[in-house]
């Protein structure tokens, strides 16, 4: 009797089994249909058997298996596999997501007619199976600096399973080092697959590949793709015919049964991690992936994750450093303003201002950075305290002045501009702080002559509108640039020469303890736009904290000794990478239900926790989201072994815990919110 064992797309940590007469070896890796309760579920196959746990007569029998793709491949099973035991989802949860969602559905799109190529066994060498080519473009390479060649070198030369840390300043070259390495495994018949953490990244990215390596067929992978699109690129790859995969996170989910190189750009990026649904680091998760096909793979950063430096600084990690810009002969200025004594403009120093007047007489471009969108973080009357609260969150309505709108950043809830103060029926309201959309107004009016363009989620919320802008930009078509971290990463403006940043000094307190690396990465990033062609760079940063060691660190472009300091205060407090962390959290319609299940999950650790340690639960800082009360409960260990097996033992308590209606919960594995 043969009996497949599925998994579905359920929230339950288990498989299920079903009577499949026509079913052979060659099928463990297919979706199949099952019906489910009163309906029917695609899954995939995991695996045969010829006994059940369940009694037979009360196994179903699948409805169909479909064969009409290959089968999913045993290394793409394993990683899913991984997944669920790591992140303590399970497995059906994972395969499903994993999948794009025409596949999950059960569909097929339409595939063009071309020869499929043959999977190939792993090799060191030119893949057998899939006949080594030229794919390179007949157009000029530009010449590499040493240390270029030597990573270069390194990456091509290794063999089997090496993580290695391109740690490059701004403008250092390091795309061109991926290219060369994936020019290598290419020759060699292998395929190569390439992360970056922003879809706005990858058309441009994606532009200079078909450049490099015109013959080369080119996958893009990202959720802003349409479904046929996203299902043909899985199947390209899953066939083999893929020679090179570009997308964000979860491009690392795609089957490639030729990839011989891992590339994971701007490694740092908070955007590699999934915040919802199966929670996973893309750039942890491309490691296991390399460590298992026994593959090379690259973190590519300015600003590397202290994780990641740390792993490095201890040899885990193979570090190749790129000290020099590629192009232009020296690094930006970095020049901190102090705002203590100074009467802002608009929130602008006479120096910042003082600097966009002189680019614009000598018709270089500026940007002024701000990370808030909007005209105003909030409004309010100044008479009666009222505040323009989202009614669903714990958070302020922002004023987008451009379409008498107050939005919620959080939850999207959205009202008109009141004429008046709904409280006491005042009409003098004001709006208090500034965003990107006051700037920009304020620029216009202070330089009437400069053409301003302001770059945020609003301006580009399409792809189209952000292509649009970009074009703009590289065609001079803008001399002031406001823009948002939108503009801060994988962006060359030839003819940019100031960065401005306004803001920043709020992360410095912030109550997360990976708001100073995040700072200092960003500030790394944005000011790293200036000067990256023949014209020199300046950055000025306002603040009213001029001798921190954060900003000091920024002026000398030592990103070492700032990684160093937040590592050792890091090693004294006892956090990550020196201890390892889970992150449960519940949400219900009352803060007290949220609070008593995490108690209560608490509580079903006793007996078992040792070496861990398991804190009280708390509100999270934005403890309403969505109407929704939440609280969360910290989970950590010094050993990841010891944290992973309390996880395991421990979820099997919570999946058996009672709970009110309404109640949600989930955990998050190497949590980098708080």
């Amino acid at each position: 009797m043969n009996i497949v064992r599925v998994a579905l797309d359920l929230p339950l940590p288990k498989l299920f089994d079903y009577l499949a007469p026509d079913s052979d070896e060659s099928d463990i890796g297919r979706r199949v249909t099952v019906p489910f309760g009163t309906a029917s579920r695609i899954g995939v196959i995991i695996s045969l058997t010829q006994a059940s746990e369940q009694p037979d007569a009360k196994l179903k029998t699948v409805i169909a298996i479909l064969r009409d793709m290959p089968a999913l491949p045993a290394d793409w099973r394993e990683l899913c596999e991984f997944c669920a035991r790591y992140y303590q989802t399970p497995l059906g949860e994972v395969t499903s997501f994993a999948l794009p969602p025409m596949l999950r559905r059960g569909k097929l799109p339409r595939m063009p007619k071309v020869a499929a190529v043959a999977p190939a066994p792993p090799s060191r060498d030119t893949v057998p199976g899939a006949g080594a080519r030229d794919i390179t473009s007949a157009v000029a390479l530009p010449p590499l600096l040493a240390a270029q060649a030597a990573a270069v070198e390194a990456i091509v030369g290794a063999r089997g399973f090496t993580c290695f840390l391109l740690h490059g300043v701004t403008g250092s070259g390091k795309t061109e080092v991926y290219l060369r390495a994936i020019d290598a495994v290419l020759r060699r018949g292998g395929q190569a697959l390439m992360l970056v953490p922003e879809i706005a990244l990858t058309p441009q990215l994606e532009g200079r590949v078909a450049a490099r390596f015109p013959t080369a067929h080119v996958v893009c992978a990202n959720s802003g793709m349409a479904d046929a699109a996203r299902a043909r690129g899985f199947l390209d790859a899953l066939g083999g015919r893929a020679d090179i995969v570009l997308g964000t996170r979860l491009s690392i989910f795609m089957p490639m049964p030729r990839l011989r190189l891992i590339v994971v750009d701007e490694e740092h990026d908070a955007s590699f991690k999934q915040q919802e649904g199966l929670r996973y680091s893309a750039r942890d998760v491309a490691i296991w992936r390399a460590h298992q096909l026994d593959i090379p793979m690259v973190l590519g950063s300015a600003t590397p994750s202290l994780e990641t430096f740390h792993h490095a600084g201890t040899g885990r990690y193979v570090m190749l450093e790129l000290p020099e810009r590629a192009v232009a002969e020296s690094m930006p200025l970095v020049r901190i303003v102090d705002t203590r004594r100074e009467k802002l403009q608009e929130g602008l120093s006479a120096a910042l201002l003082g600097g966009l007047q002189k680019r614009l007489e000598r018709g270089e471009q500026s940007l002024v950075f701000l990370n808030r969108r909007g005209y105003a973080p909030v409004m309010a009357c100044p008479p009666c305290g009222w505040v323009s609260r989202c009614q669903r969150c714990a958070a302020n309505l922002v004023l987008h002045l451009a379409d008498q709108r107050l939005r919620c950043h959080h939850c999207g809830f959205e009202a008109r501009v009141p004429r008046a103060c709904p409280d006491c029926g005042n009409v003098d309201l004001m709006a208090f702080g500034r965003g990107t959309q006051r700037l920009e107004a304020m620029l216009a009016e202070r330089f009437p002559e400069a053409r301003v363009l302001r770059i945020d989620r609003d301006s580009a919320s399409t792809p189209k509108k952000w292509q649009a802008l970009l074009a703009t930009i590289h065609a001079g078509g803008a001399d002031i640039l406001v823009g948002t971290q939108m503009l801060a990463k994988g962006h060359d403006f030839p003819m940019l020469t100031l960065v401005g940043a306004v803001g920043a000094d709020a992360a410095l307190f912030a109550a997360d303890f990976r708001a100073p690396e995040r700072l200092f990465a960003q500030m790394m990033q944005v000011g790293g736009r200036s000067g990256r062609a023949a014209l020199p760079g300046e950055v000025l940063i306002q603040t009213e904290y001029p001798d921190h060691p954060l900003y000091q660190a920024l002026i000398d472009h030592d990103y070492d000794r700032f990684a160093r300091n937040q590592l050792e205060e890091r090693r004294i407090a006892g956090f990550p990478p020196f201890s390892f962390q889970a992150m449960l959290r519940a949400e219900a319609r009352a803060m007290e239900q949220a609070l008593a299940f995490l108690a209560a999950a608490r509580d079903a650790a006793a007996g078992f926790a040792n070496g861990i340690t398991l804190y009280d639960p708390v509100p999270m800082r934005m403890q309403r989201l969505m109407t929704l009360e939440r609280g969360q409960l910290l989970v950590e260990s010094t050993s990841r072994p010891a944290l992973q097996a309390f996880l395991a033992a421990w979820m099997e308590k919570l999946y058996a815990l009672k709970m009110p209606a309404g109640l949600r919960w989930h955990l998050d594995v190497d949590p980098l919110e708080f």
